[in-house]
């Protein structure tokens, strides 16, 4: 298959649209052989059509103007697939892709064909055999409306529906990295229709994603005017250029999703350390608006050299790993930077079906198994064993509902294995100390590994999966993790002590209240140590 772009954008390489239309041409090579060329038109010598009509009189087919034209259309006539990629200006064409286009006079006949109602000329040659697609963006928040002018002209041009078309609202948000999570879904759903349309046809689900805006109108106009990089009208004052880090944080602003309003305003204070600039985001149920004067009391302060966070936001710097290594300063409410994403993340997807629920992993499903042997089997193991046996056994019938872990899994074996040894008869003043250890050696170990034990139940609570990118929440698992493995690599030494004794009553009361304050401390030490790291150190400029 032979593909042929002609890229009508006058930013050449670093046209939006070419973005779109490299990605559909990638999801065009999945499933064929395909030979493409980009023609640039900003790059060629076309001259204006000068409307003389010699290529129909005195030389048919061959324009009397000498320039780069004939050799596009020998590249037209020759391509399988032509890709028109440009961006709409003024809601129309770019001049120099317009000026293409009249130059195409030579390829059609001067006589009327009365096949139309409103009066064409047919090919010249025969070109039934191409499929024609266009595919442009604009700086709308939408393309419906919009690309009425395109329409009508290259239905005249290919024929009524003789062209497929992708048409993109928003178009520049594509050149800001800021936003990659975002376009970069969107660049998906080309590659898709790429795939679609080599096999045969776009679907219509795909279509529909293609349509969907990239951020909602109010949300993209607020990005659209904070990016001029100049300060509202106001009546009072002269129009001047805003600063850099200002209309950075206005930018920021306009991602605030409203929905995220828990029923208290949050004041997030951006203090940049190099510019020596700070505005305030306030968060509130209506939207969120930027204060550069007359501060409210911070939520949450984050210090931070503007190159820095502006490195995050374009993705060339993990925030996490910044904070690591102390780039930055985060004081007050440190739930505002765990939840980021949920109050000021770039992607939104758009909601054109419904999306299964991520199931979730649940502790308890570990625990579970383990309770009969240590509390029931110290006195009667038989039952303790059955029990244990009993649970073990049930346990997949909740990973219908919960996302097992290894541990889960695990954990009903092993315990399987120990109810049948204290049906046995094992003696429970070995079998229960030598559970404990094995429980605390399951949790030691994972120490040593890339993820620990706790991390893969605690990243509920913090965007699921994609917590174990974050370093910060990874080491303060691992500490709760070795807090917990050493209380369960130690409680083997009290519990023999105290079964091998006649002294056995305090034993259970011991064993459920020290996982209890540990339980206590887990859930304090969860917010408070990410918090106490992150306002540690000052952020280095």
């Amino acid at each position: 298959m032979n593909v042929l772009i002609i890229n009508g954008s006058p930013k050449g390489a670093k046209s939006n649209s070419l973005k779109l239309t490299e990605a559909f041409l990638q999801g065009m090579k999945e499933t064929s052989t395909v030979q493409s060329e980009t023609l640039t038109v900003s790059k060629l010598d076309i001259k204006p059509c000068i409307g003389c009509f010699h290529c129909w009189k005195k030389t048919p087919g061959k324009c009397c103007i000498s320039d780069d034209m004939t050799v596009v259309i020998e590249k037209i006539l020759s391509a399988d697939v032509l890709i028109y990629s440009f961006p709409l200006y003024y809601f129309g064409l770019p001049s120099q892709l317009k000026t293409l286009i009249d130059r195409q006079l030579p390829m059609v006949l001067p006589f009327m064909n009365n096949g139309t109602h409103s009066g064409a000329h047919s090919s010249r040659y025969d070109m039934s055999d191409k499929r024609y697609v266009l595919i442009s963006t604009c700086g709308f928040y939408t393309a419906e409306g919009n690309y009425d002018a395109i329409d009508a002209q290259f239905s005249h041009h290919l024929g009524k529906g003789g062209y497929e078309s992708i048409y993109c609202g928003q178009g520049e948000l594509f050149g800001i990295p800021e936003l990659k999570n975002r376009t970069e879904e969107y660049l998906e759903y080309a590659r898709v229709a790429g795939r679609e349309f080599a096999e045969g046809s776009i679907t219509k689900e795909t279509r529909n994603l293609l349509s969907q805006p990239l951020f909602p109108r109010d949300v993209f106009e607020r990005m659209a005017d904070a990016s001029w990089g100049i300060e509202p009208p106001d009546q009072n004052r002269v129009q001047e250029k805003s600063h850099p880090a200002i209309t950075f944080t206005r930018q920021m602003a306009a991602l605030y999703r409203k929905d995220s309003w828990n029923g208290k305003d949050l004041v997030l204070e951006m203090h940049y350390t190099d510019e020596d600039k700070t505005a305030q985001l306030i968060m509130g149920k209506d939207g969120c608006k930027v204060l550069t004067q007359d501060f409210q009391p911070f939520t949450t302060r984050i210090s931070t050299p503007l190159s820095v966070w502006m490195s995050i936001a374009k993705g060339e710097i993990d925030g996490q790993t910044a904070l690591m290594k102390h780039l930055y300063q985060v004081d007050g409410d440190f739930q505002l930077m765990l939840h980021w994403d949920d109050y000021l993340g770039s992607s939104s997807k758009p909601d054109v079906q419904q999306v299964v629920p991520e199931k979730k992993s649940n502790m308890t499903l570990m625990l579970l198994p383990w309770f009969p042997l240590w509390f029931i089997g110290i006195t009667q193991p038989v039952l303790g064993g059955i029990l244990s046996i009993l649970i073990s056994t049930a346990l997949p019938i909740f990973f219908f509902r919960y996302q097992p872990t290894v541990f889960d899994v695990f954990s009903g074996f092993t315990t399987a294995f120990l109810g049948i040894l204290a049906i046995s008869g094992f003696s429970p003043v070995v079998l229960v100390p030598v559970s404990y250890f094995i429980f605390g050696l399951m949790w030691s170990l994972t120490l040593f590994l890339e993820i620990p034990l706790t991390a893969y139940y605690s990243m509920n609570e913090y965007g699921g999966k994609s917590a174990f990118k974050n370093p910060l929440f990874i080491k303060t698992n691992r500490i709760l993790t070795a807090c917990w493995g050493i209380l369960y690599l130690a409680t083997p030494l009290w519990t023999y002590l105290f079964l091998f004794s006649d002294y056995k009553a305090p034993l259970s009361v011991i064993n459920t209240a020290l996982p209890f304050l540990l339980g206590c401390f887990t859930k304090w030490f969860q917010k408070w140590y990410p918090a106490h790291y992150a306002a540690s150190k000052k952020a280095k400029n």
